[in-house]
């Protein structure tokens, strides 16, 4: 399974927001169950939501996660 970390970019649906990406590739060899294991701790440990997830004509597979950026301000 291969992670492709993407920096910071905004898209013209996300309504000006800035979002991380996090690219999962997995493929056609690996097990489903693992992949969706991958999956579910970055969702849970890591804050990542999934926005898009493909399946490729050789049985390939893609997730798309994605989190927010948080810009932290000083108060004082």
């Amino acid at each position: 399974m291969k992670e492709t970390f993407s920096t910071t970019e905004t898209r013209s649906r996300d309504f000006a927001r800035q979002y991380e990406y996090l690219v999962l590739t997995v493929s056609p060899t690996e097990s489903l169950p693992a992949a969706r294991q991958k999956v579910v701790e970055h969702a849970e440990y890591g804050k990542w939501e999934l926005e898009r997830s493909r399946l490729y004509a050789g049985g390939a597979r893609q997730f798309w996660l994605r989190r927010r950026v948080l810009r932290v301000e000083r108060t004082f």
